[in-house]
């Protein structure tokens, strides 16, 4: 059996994220792509003042779906 590949990049945060404010990242994500339209810095606003994200956490999840989306 091989050992686990650690997590690395934004994804690394999807623990603290998920146990700090108690929601999926799914969750999170799911928000984001209603502000997709916004520019990477906005969208860290949105969850940081709207959601209350600490902004590494918020920076994270943006950082994330952007590179799944190519921007």
């Amino acid at each position: 059996m091989a050992p686990q590949a650690k997590v690395a990049g934004p994804a690394s945060y999807f623990p603290s994220i998920e146990k700090t404010y108690g929601r999926p990242v799914a969750h999170w994500l799911a928000l984001l792509d209603t502000v997709a339209d916004r520019p990477h810095m906005a969208q860290v606003a949105f969850l940081k003042q709207d959601h209350g994200l600490g902004h590494g956490h918020a920076n994270a999840l943006v950082a994330y779906r952007r590179s799944q989306a190519g921007r």
